[in-house]
């Protein structure tokens, strides 16, 4: 295997060297399944020969192209989570298609913008989302490929669509197959709980490096070739192990699962991927001797510690809740602490034009501060115009990164050159989180500026009020929003959902809010509703929170 300069890494080059350093381990649980490094290299090799023999791969090589533009065909992964998630989007890989993840959630007009935005030429899903594709195929003219994985929906094949398992069957393409580069396009779609999703291009080797263990835990340099990696793997002995709750089409999912496999680690799966079943999955994580439990904030976490406070589960394995993409409460992690006690909970903040950028190590009665983090070398927070970094103890800037950082958004010239503005020579990704440097270097973490709520002049975060809402033992779920005021121009109002039988007053929720944030940023109003909605990754959905909070 060559060293990996000078177009460096490529994710399916990756999975193969890890692959054949040490082919018997196993690197996927699911169900009945136990896929091994060689069985699941295999599978790639056989989905990538079919995307190559339809005539997929590179049209126009990266360096002839501007930052916004693919020169690559993309095929769409409409996949729940499952070993087919991942030997497809390897394979894509491995016949240098930019593969790309698709939210299983959305309905016929959103699935068909995010087709159509990102030019869609083959898609892979699972036989229950056949309808689905259906009824907006013909108004897809670029989608030539599709691809059927079978599931229990008894669904057939759509006309010209071949199953998945046929697939993996196709003979050496007679032309020979490509060679992967480090500088073929990853692309992750962002999740469009803001505001339309946005296809954000990385660079295979600046996204491996920077956020998918290329650079290994505590290292402060990447991998320098292969080999190293291999032995890297070798010396492993069985790797990280993780419980995989979140899906796969989350960004933050599948940076832990490839931090895992540049170790020769194992992803469990819990049995049920429609829906989350906290039961089975500490069945799965104590059958496993899982190290890490992947959280995205309290909508796993918070499910799973009550479950292990109620049950009997053999967590001597575990080591870590590893989360990140959404904010963990104080309430949540003590209650981790008093349950598992030697439990580590590793906080993590990026994004996905950004990788993972920041982390914050917490342990029983540490006094870590929420939402504050020692960032990387390469993360600063820049002033509000983007003229400097921000020196120690400045308040109120953009959170920023330099170095490995995405080429732009696919096809948007303009929003690439707002979001990954040059200061000073120096090429920064700013995607719009708020963010202060504290006197000792680590950064406090404002919010997210589109959901920034401005009442009565005064910058309002919706995350810094959800924390405080949510410190009542009253509360599930909570998401705050706002709404149009004539006071205020805009108001606060905080969607909430109450534990199952409980009894709350409003002004009970906003007493014990008032002792976490200052008067002015308490809700103006309460909604209540059965359920808050999410993402299936656990984010906090601001569109739907919106449309509480407004009454429509």
């Amino acid at each position: 295997m060559p060293v990996p300069e000078p177009q460096g890494f490529n994710l399916a080059s990756v999975f193969g060297a890890v692959a054949a350093a040490v082919p018997d381990q196993v690197v996927l649980v699911w169900r009945d399944r136990r896929v091994t490094y060689a069985e699941m290299d295999a599978r790639i090799d056989g989905f990538a020969r079919y995307l190559v023999g339809r005539g997929l791969g590179v049209r126009t090589e990266r360096g002839d192209l501007p930052n916004h533009e693919s020169g690559q065909d993309h095929l769409g992964v409409y996949l729940r989570n499952g070993n087919e998630y991942l030997e497809a989007t390897l394979g894509a890989h491995r016949a240098r298609v930019a593969s790309f993840n698709v939210n299983y959630r959305y309905v016929e007009e959103e699935l068909l913008y995010l087709l159509t935005d990102a030019r869609t030429r083959a898609l892979v899903y699972h036989a229950e989302f056949a309808p689905t594709v259906a009824s907006i195929r013909d108004r897809l003219p670029e989608l030539t490929v599709l691809v059927q994985v079978a599931d229990d929906s008894g669904n057939a094949l759509l006309p010209g669509a071949v199953d998945y398992e046929e697939t993996l069957r196709a003979p050496e393409p007679a032309g020979g197959m490509p060679t992967p580069s480090g500088e073929d396009l990853y692309l992750l779609y962002t999740g469009g709980t803001t505001g339309m999703p946005k296809g954000v291009l990385w660079k295979h080797h600046d996204i491996y490096v920077s956020s998918m263990g290329g650079t290994p835990f505590g290292a402060a340099e990447p991998f320098a070739s292969y080999e190293e990696l291999q032995e890297h793997a070798r010396n492993a002995h069985g790797g990280l192990s993780l419980l995989m709750v979140p899906p796969f089409m989350h960004g933050a999912a599948q940076w832990s699962t490839f931090h895992a496999i540049s170790s020769g680690g194992k992803i469990a799966i819990p049995d049920d991927v429609h829906s989350f079943d906290p039961v089975n999955a500490l069945e799965v994580a104590s059958r496993e001797r899982v190290m890490n439990i992947v959280s995205v904030g309290d909508a796993i976490a918070k499910p799973i510690i009550e479950e292990v406070e109620r049950g009997s589960y053999d967590l001597s394995g575990l080591v870590s809740f590893g989360n990140g993409g959404a904010a963990l409460t104080p309430g949540v992690r003590e209650r981790i602490f008093a349950a598992l006690p030697n439990v580590l909970v590793l906080d993590s903040a990026g994004s996905s034009e950004t990788g993972l950028q920041m982390s914050q190590m917490a342990v029983k009665g540490g006094d870590d501060e929420a939402m504050v983090f020692t960032p990387q070398p390469d993360t600063w927070v820049l002033d509000d115009l983007m003229t400097r970094p921000l020196e120690r103890g400045e308040a109120g800037g953009w959170l920023a990164r330099r170095g490995y950082v995405p080429l732009g958004y696919l096809d948007d010239p303009d929003k690439s050159a707002r979001t990954f503005p040059v200061v000073d020579g120096v090429r920064w990704s700013v995607p719009g989180d708020r963010a202060s440097v504290l006197e000792d270097g680590r950064i406090r973490l404002l919010g997210r500026e589109s959901v920034t709520i401005n009442s009565g002049g005064e910058k309002i975060f919706a995350e810094e009020v959800e924390r405080a809402v949510a410190a009542h033992p009253g509360v599930r779920d909570v998401v705050v929003a706002g709404r149009p005021s004539e006071r205020w121009g805009h108001e606060v109002v905080a969607v909430v959902q109450l534990e199952d039988g409980a009894e709350v007053s409003d002004e009970d929720l906003l007493a014990e809010a008032a002792r976490h944030v200052a008067r002015y940023k308490l809700p103006k109003a309460i909604v209540r509703v059965p359920a808050v909605q999410r993402s299936p990754a656990g984010k906090a959905d601001y569109r739907w929170a919106k449309e509480q909070a407004t009454g429509r």
